[in-house]
């Protein structure tokens, strides 16, 4: 069997993920998790700082600082619990890797 059709199976509903995002712009990903019997929904808001991979084991880095402590979560991009990414801002980089941000205060 061909290892794309394997990929395209596993990934339920791709057009529900827009993946046209890159480093630098602002996001908001929507994500559900099962907390007990009950489904709470979940947002992270923040810089793309990274995207790794490829095929369906695609990753994104998020960045935010909150209260001066900065913060970043690593999402599967095709992951079944992610339901949306909005993008807020796009911006124009130089880098693949915004590392840097890291340090700055």
């Amino acid at each position: 069997m061909d290892i794309h059709k394997i990929e395209e199976s596993l990934i339920e509903n791709p057009d529900k993920i827009s993946a046209d995002f890159s480093p630098g712009d602002k996001v908001r990903v929507h994500t559900k998790f099962m907390e007990g019997k009950e489904t709470r929904k979940q947002r992270f808001e923040g810089i793309v700082i990274s995207r790794k991979g490829q095929g369906i084991s695609k990753t994104f880095t998020v960045r935010k600082v909150t209260g001066g402590c900065g913060v970043e979560r690593i999402f599967p991009l095709y992951s079944p619990t992610i339901e949306k990414i909005d993008i807020l801002k796009q911006r124009k980089v130089r880098r693949a890797k915004l590392y840097y941000l890291r340090k700055k205060k």
